[in-house]
């Protein structure tokens, strides 16, 4: 029988196919849609993701970023944390989730081209998309489908407003060797070193408005980026989805349908790839229910910090501080930059 029955094959699930075959499980990955898969994503990995990929023999070609660096929408202020542990890399969503792909094949990992609509599971097995194992792991995203079929979507938070992500890619040498955060009154532009020649912008807003249109509230930014008619733009929203629980009886989440806050601090992948061991852990070990206690405990600092954040960005007063207090509080920005980088 089929050890780990994976629904969906982005970053976590094939992250939690190859530690499941290095453990090794059998392990089945369902997903509809052909390698490589693209989505809206700042694209930036944290050192602390870089290394876990390393480990799991997974090399991702990139570009090097150093540190993050804030700066207000207007120029005046700005804040940089540098890494103390090695670079993070600007990769291609594309080009990390081949790597994965490619790894996962090399261990024997078997890909079938369905999509997981109906789950059924009892004491012992779970079935989906025609295919039976000793547990189910759902990989399947921000709105995740199998989350959403057994009942487990927390309900939104009233007074929050939505955020939403769009993607656009340059073609521009970068100006830095750090990813740069430029806040606005009501939304970032995270731009992300991707190559020689190639730069990625992602913009976090509560507003529903096009690129050109969001972009525009970050003159500085603007002028430095050529004009790029036709550009693709990818989406994604609304960001914060809650999860009531990690493991439902035989079916485990991981990634984003295990419950997502938001990618202001840019922590999803570190997350998930360190999320996906301790999964199959948890489960070589036999004890399923143990991953629960281990998610809550590998996500607090992205939980909180991340919070902690949108919190002060929903109030414009604080909003305006955010950046003049990094500058002021060096050591503490710097601090939290490398929390957050997963080092």
């Amino acid at each position: 029988m089929i050890d780990l029955l994976i629904a969906g094959g982005g970053p976590a699930g094939l992250a939690t196919a190859i530690h499941g075959a290095l453990a090794g499980l059998e392990v089945v990955v369902v997903e509809p849609r052909p390698t490589p898969i693209d989505k809206a994503c700042g694209e930036g990995l944290m050192p602390g993701a870089v290394r876990r990929l390393l480990e799991l023999g997974v090399p991702v070609s990139g570009q090097p970023f150093h540190g993050i660096r804030y700066v207000d929408g207007t120029g005046g202020r700005r804040a940089e944390g540098l890494f103390r542990s090695g670079p993070g890399l600007g990769a291609r969503r594309t080009a990390l989730q081949a790597a994965l792909a490619g790894r996962a094949a090399g261990l024997g990992v078997r890909v079938v081209r369905r999509r997981v609509e109906e789950v059924r599971q009892d004491e012992r097995r779970v079935s989906a998309a025609g295919l039976t194992a000793r547990y189910l792991v759902a990989a399947d995203g921000l709105h995740s489908p199998v989350r959403r079929g057994l009942g487990l979507c927390a309900p939104p938070r009233p007074g929050r407003p939505a955020r939403y992500g769009l993607r656009r890619h340059y073609t521009v040498e970068p100006w830095s060797d750090l990813v740069e955060v430029h806040w606005s009154a009501r939304s970032e532009a995270y731009v992300t070193p991707l190559g020689p020649d190639r730069i990625g912008v992602a913009v976090l807003t509560t507003d529903r408005a096009p690129f050109d249109v969001q972009l525009a509230r970050f003159p500085l930014l603007a002028a430095r980026l050529p004009p790029s008619p036709g550009a693709a733009v990818r989406g994604a929203g609304p960001l914060r989805q809650g999860a009531r629980v990690r493991v439902a009886g035989r079916v485990l989440f991981v990634g984003d349908a295990a419950g997502y806050v938001d990618a202001l601090t840019g922590e999803g992948l570190t997350l998930a790839v360190t999320a996906a061991g301790e999964l199959v852990r948890c489960v070589r070990a036999g004890r399923p229910e143990a991953y629960e206690r281990a998610w809550r405990e590998l996500s607090r600092s992205y939980r909180t910090i991340t919070a902690s954040l949108l919190w002060a960005r929903h109030r414009p007063r604080l909003a305006r501080r955010i950046v003049p207090v990094a500058a002021g509080l060096p050591r503490v920005f710097t601090g939290a930059v490398n929390v957050l980088a997963g080092t």
